[in-house]
């Protein structure tokens, strides 16, 4: 959210407005107290002091536009409903896990006492902005009514996602992973969260490997692997051709995208999905998941898969649906 929110900043600042970033600055959490404490005087930070602070700010700036840049700032939307606003609404996955929606995703009780105090707070806002159809319809549900603005503003890309040489991608991404890539490889690119689907990523690489003649590597480029994911890789057969590329440079994950065969995505859900449209921008086939918003940003270009299924089963054939579809690309 800080990168999405600099984007603004930097866009806005473009075009000739004044910016000021207000957010919760550490008071009580800089006290050297225990990691348990420090939490909740960190919450004193956020609920008692920002609070008083944004408010003495607001009085100084009365015509001032506040915009919230995600819904989760929720909280803080009362302090600014009497007063011209927007908020953006990336996804209410965090909404959908705390009432019980995403069965891959179960929330405790204070998730779900805290989610219900974020939906209070956006509730009383009255102008939004959706990355997606599907973040928007989310919004409408939550809201339980037409807001005065509603609109839909795809993401725009934050870097310069082109395409370029193919071979030339490969070789110097060959040169700065120490990775053979010359012929190709695979990639996926995202973080540990449960919908990103990094164990489903390896799971379709290792059934495509079974029925390809083609040796294709897997690159992961995001966090470090989790112990779920690290279980599913050592699951494979395939596991040495299987690479997990953390703390990447900008530049690297563009030739990444410029240099793969095909990236897979099959998220089980999205606000939106940047890395679709990056990889697009770069010239990158996707294989990504036949539900919204994914298939929206994919569009007739995209290669979609259905989502896969929680029953082991029916996730047996999902995965060799996938192996075909990838096997399809890449020929």
């Amino acid at each position: 959210m800080p990168r999405f929110a600099s984007m603004l900043v930097d866009g806005m600042q473009k075009r000739g407005h004044k910016v000021h970033v207000y957010y919760p600055k550490p008071y009580f959490f800089k006290l050297p107290l225990s990691a348990g404490f420090k939490k909740w005087l960190g919450y004193i930070d956020q609920y008692a002091i920002f609070p008083v602070q944004l408010q003495k700010n607001l009085r100084r700036n009365k015509q001032a536009l506040l915009v919230f840049t995600d819904q989760a700032l929720g909280p803080w939307v009362p302090l600014a409903k009497r007063r011209p606003h927007v908020i953006h609404c990336h996804d209410f996955l965090a909404q959908q896990s705390a009432l019980g929606e995403i069965a891959e995703n179960p929330t405790g009780v204070t998730g779900k006492w805290y989610q219900s105090y974020i939906r209070k707070g956006y509730k009383q806002g009255e102008n939004f902005i959706a990355v997606s159809e599907k973040t928007r319809n989310d919004l409408h549900r939550f809201l339980d009514r037409k807001p005065a603005i509603s609109e839909v503003v795809y993401n725009g890309l934050n870097q310069n996602f082109e395409p370029f040489d193919k071979t030339i991608a490969r070789k110097q991404l060959s040169k700065n992973t120490a990775i053979s890539l010359e012929k190709g490889f695979l990639l996926h690119v995202g973080g540990n969260q449960w919908y990103k689907n990094r164990a489903g990523v390896v799971g379709l690489y290792s059934e495509w490997r079974k029925l390809s003649k083609q040796e294709l590597p897997l690159l992961l480029v995001g966090l470090p692997p989790n112990e779920n994911i690290k279980g599913a890789v050592a699951q494979s057969p395939y596991k040495e051709d299987i690479h997990f590329i953390t703390g990447a440079k900008d530049e690297v994950i563009r030739t990444a995208y410029a240099g793969a065969s095909l990236l897979i995505f099959p998220s089980l859900a999205e606000g939106f999905g940047w890395p679709i449209a990056e990889a697009m921008a770069s010239g990158c086939p996707v294989l990504t998941t036949a539900e919204a918003p994914m298939k929206e940003v994919a569009g007739q270009a995209g290669f979609l898969l259905r989502r896969m299924p929680t029953n082991s089963e029916e996730k047996k054939g999902w995965l060799q649906e996938g192996a075909k579809l990838i096997e399809q690309v890449v020929s």
